[in-house]
């Protein structure tokens, strides 16, 4: 995982090159994008950082509808049902 701050500029900046390196959650909306996500930027107390979709989602968050996070290049797609054999 990178470091807080190495997140934090990299979402003020909408750096491309991070996209797939790590996720962030808005704890206010229970709402997790990637870090070039056209959305509003949250305050930084109301953010949480997560090295992949999977484990956004393990913790209680969803996929944002703008960015589609769980799509994100260098990821498999995520498929909560689960296949039967």
């Amino acid at each position: 995982m990178l470091r807080a701050d190495v997140c934090t500029r990299a979402l003020g900046a909408r750096d491309a090159r991070f996209d797939g390196l790590f996720y962030v959650g808005i704890i206010t909306t229970r709402v997790y994008c990637r870090p070039m996500c056209p959305a509003r930027v949250s305050y930084p107390d109301h953010r949480r950082f997560f090295d992949s979709p999977a484990a956004a989602e393990c913790a209680g968050f969803r996929p944002c509808l703008r960015c589609r996070p769980e799509l994100a290049p260098g990821r498999a797609p995520l498929n909560a049902v689960p296949r039967l054999a």
